[in-house]
């Protein structure tokens, strides 16, 4: 397994990936147009051809027989072109000693605080490979890439979880507030934000806060809430550095964490290597490395043993890193000391 960039003649495979997320990531629709689009844009990023605001690093999994099972992004910049909003967890107090009454009264703000930053997006893996290594490859592939490109990214990272919905894709969230605003489902929303369409949030939402004690009790208790299938994601991150600090989704209100870039486990941690080419031993140790390439990005995660400043790989390793012995790799141990192997 690789971890390469988008290429457009990934575009069908793309496709097919997003007509099984179901709802609720965002930055893969299921629209060709829109995908073609950005695939055409991503390969213009790789090439150093987009400012920050524009950038949209997008990497697919690829087989050692070329399928493409799984996608991956990183966002240079968020809300430098598009508006990006989140809710912004917040706390009113009410009190009146006279009648000896004390309230606090958690509330949301439509906010815009998370613009600029650097976002980890569009994370999803076919079923069929959510085995071994590959999801945490996949997800920790793109820390190697700003490990390896700090300058192209932002002192921050974000990432925004998908939040709570039932198997229809019925959000209570939205169900409690989108609805009376939008007057449409939450997967029609959810869509066309996808599609770039986000101009009629603006338009439609509220822009005082918001009291949620007039939201529905099921509501509230998904705010800041990840659906059961974003928790392994969600740990993975959180055993990386990153952590909630009270904005969500307008949607579905899912939590989105975030991150200082230097402060990030795998980006801290990483290291520039020489490659040596033998065996890595029965107690080597999994890591994940990259070919130090932008263009021609590859990564990849297998046991590789530390030896005075080089990295022990086996062959396919190599290979599939294209590099020979001698050559410079970066890599940094695939999990956390305290991240479930």
């Amino acid at each position: 397994m690789i971890v390469r960039p988008v290429r457009s003649s990934d575009l069908p495979a793309l496709i097919a990936l997003a007509r099984s997320t179901g709802t609720g990531l965002t930055t893969l629709p299921a629209n060709e147009e829109r995908l073609a689009h950005r695939v055409g844009w991503a390969e213009k990023t790789f090439r150093g051809e987009a400012g920050r605001g524009d950038a949209d690093y997008l990497f697919v999994l690829e087989d050692d027989d070329g399928r493409v099972v799984g996608i991956s992004a990183i966002a240079g910049a968020v809300g430098l072109r598009e508006p990006w909003y989140n809710f912004r967890v917040g706390l009113t107090v009410s009190a009146s000693q006279e009648l000896n009454i004390y309230r606090e009264i958690p509330t949301l703000f439509l906010a815009n605080d998370l613009t600029g930053n650097s976002e980890l997006c569009s994370l999803f893996l076919h079923a069929d490979y959510r085995t071994g290594l590959n999801g945490r490859m996949l997800a920790k592939a793109r820390l190697l890439f700003i490990a390896e490109f700090p300058n192209l990214f932002g002192n921050k990272i974000i990432a925004e979880m998908r939040g709570m919905s039932d198997d229809r894709g019925r959000s209570p969230f939205w169900e409690s507030l989108g609805r009376h605003f939008f007057k449409m489902e939450f997967s029609q929303a959810d869509y066309l934000t996808g599609v770039g369409n986000k101009a009629f949030i603006a338009e439609l939402m509220p822009k005082f806060p918001l009291y949620t004690c007039f939201l529905s009790e099921d509501a509230r208790a998904v705010i800041g809430q990840v659906h059961p299938d974003t928790e392994p994601a969600l740990s993975m991150l959180k055993s990386e550095g990153f952590s909630y600090q009270g904005y969500v989704d307008i949607f579905d209100a899912g939590p989105a964490v975030e991150c200082e870039t230097g402060k990030i486990r795998a980006i801290r941690d990483s290291q520039a290597l020489v490659l040596a080419i033998g065996t890595p031993g029965d107690d080597a140790t999994p890591f994940i490395m990259h070919n130090r390439k932008r263009e021609d990005c590859r990564i990849t995660a297998a046991p590789a043993r530390l030896a005075a400043g080089t990295l022990v790989v086996d062959p396919l390793t190599a290979k599939r890193l294209q590099l020979n012995a001698g050559d410079q790799v970066r890599a940094v141990a695939l999990s956390a000391a305290r991240e479930s192997k």
